[in-house]
């Protein structure tokens, strides 16, 4: 089973609402579990925020640019949701490292050293709807305009399009290679 990506060519803003079942569908007439991409600004505010710890410190997230990484999956639990996001995580991760970054992961956190700090590139959150589970996954570009210490892969001259196109395809193969280890093993 091939799993579905698409990178929207167009910017688009990430206010929150964006995290909701049949999203990508409706927007990018792309049917069934998908990961999508998008770049553009990023400002949720407060009441459209889905971590309850994130809402009860009246936080908000804003950047002037992310990469936006939109998942929603059919037939898996939340929890099948949460390896996914940590999974992808991990392997922006990789691929920084293996640019010479300095980065570390903490959760679906990744932070960036500079200067002797640590500076948050990326936000991400992985919620149930009735029918599916949702992930965004944003990873600044341009920061500016963070409630945190942020930095953003500008800072690096690292090409987004190019880490958006990898990641999609990283995945696209990841699924279809688990899938196929699902179905070829005989029962014990």
């Amino acid at each position: 089973m091939k799993f579905q990506t698409y990178f929207h060519p167009s910017e688009l803003e990430y206010t929150g609402p964006e995290l909701s079942p049949h999203f990508i569908l409706s927007r990018f007439r792309v049917e069934g579990s998908c990961l999508a991409a998008f770049h553009g600004p990023c400002f949720v505010k407060t009441d459209h925020l889905v971590d309850w710890e994130d809402r009860l410190q009246n936080d908000h997230i804003k950047a002037k640019k992310m990469i936006h990484f939109l998942g929603e999956f059919f037939g898996i639990t939340l929890r099948e949701g949460v390896w996914i996001q940590r999974l992808i995580v991990s392997q922006i991760l990789n691929e920084l490292v293996s640019q010479g970054l300095k980065a570390t992961r903490d959760g679906d956190d990744i932070f960036i050293e500079q200067g002797g700090a640590q500076k948050k590139l990326t936000v991400s959150i992985v919620t149930a709807s009735a029918v599916s589970v949702l992930l965004h996954l944003g990873v600044n570009i341009d920061s500016t305009g963070a409630p945190v210490s942020a930095i953003g892969l500008s800072d690096f001259m690292i090409d987004p399009l190019a880490l958006t196109e990898k990641i999609l395809a990283w995945f696209s193969s990841e699924f279809e290679s688990v899938e196929r280890a699902t179905v070829k093993v005989r029962p014990v």
